[in-house]
């Protein structure tokens, strides 16, 4: 997919192709097949009970006949970026760098689009080997208005598609996120700031505070990417983009009554735009 003999510079091919420049230049450490298997395994427990930590997922593949160990799960949950959901208490100060914001959603009407975005990572498991997928979602359209793929956690392929979600579909009031260390670097915050954003920060471990976007995770992963073995990243990226066409333009929605997150997203929109 990236040619590095090319005369195009490779941050370029990353920038035509729309994956992350992680992507072309970190070589991952191969991860043996039946870690991948199980990965699969506890991504899709994960989603089914996401307050099971590492004991009772443990607990579960030992019932389905794995022989595996608390550390083991541990040790995979951690690569896969995934930890049981509950509220936390607050044991240690963080650093000063890494500023946590409040929760800016509750008891908040979000009925325009524009109003409130909101983002995330999942874990995507692939045929030999696994990537991370990026998501800025409408709240109030749940129409996905940018993604990026890395096979690293890092920060740029995030930035890269806030960056585009703004060039592409305006400027929201408020930005809502986990409290991932991707979303409370100076570099994710700065970029909000500067378009003058208010952040918002789900608490500790509180899922449902960004319920929309595990809804579209849930989606993508048992309508797309659990139905295909993809076998490598250009795969993932054109199954990703492929489902994501059909989410936002031709899937219906029941809490949008039947309608598709474009028809909710650009039906409303201009209609703001006039009155602004």
């Amino acid at each position: 997919m990236i040619n590095r003999t090319h005369a195009l510079p490779v941050v370029r091919q990353c920038q035509i192709l729309g994956v992350s420049r992680s992507t072309a230049y970190y070589q991952p450490t191969p991860v043996s097949a039946p870690d991948l298997s199980l990965m699969r395994r506890i991504d899709e427990l994960h989603l089914d009970h996401p307050f099971a930590g590492a004991r009772m997922l443990r607990d579960l593949l030992r019932r389905e006949g794995h022989t595996i160990g608390r550390r083991r799960v541990r040790t995979l949950m951690t690569r896969m970026g995934i930890e049981a959901v509950y509220g936390k208490p607050r044991t240690s100060q963080r650093h000063p760098a890494h500023t946590v914001y409040p929760y800016l959603l509750r008891h908040l009407e979000i009925t325009r689009p524009n109003h409130v975005w909101a983002a995330d990572i999942t874990y995507i498991p692939m045929q030999r080997g696994f990537v991370y997928l990026f998501a800025v979602l409408d709240w109030a359209s749940r129409r996905v208005l940018a993604w990026r793929l890395s096979n690293t956690l890092t920060t740029d392929f995030c930035l890269e598609a806030v960056q585009e979600a703004l060039a592409t579909s305006g400027t929201p009031e408020i930005f809502n996120t986990d409290q991932g260390c991707q979303f409370t670097s100076l570099e994710f915050t700065g970029l909000l700031k500067d378009h003058g954003i208010q952040i918002s920060m789900d608490g500790k471990g509180y899922w449902r505070d960004n319920v929309f976007v595990e809804r579209l995770w849930e989606s993508i992963k048992y309508e797309e990417v659990y139905l295909h073995a993809y076998e490598t990243v250009s795969a993932a990226q054109r199954g990703v983009a492929r489902y994501l066409t059909f989410y936002n333009q031709a899937r219906p929605h029941r809490a949008l009554d039947g309608h598709t997150p474009n028809d909710v997203y650009f039906d409303t929109l201009p209609a703001r735009r006039t009155a602004a």
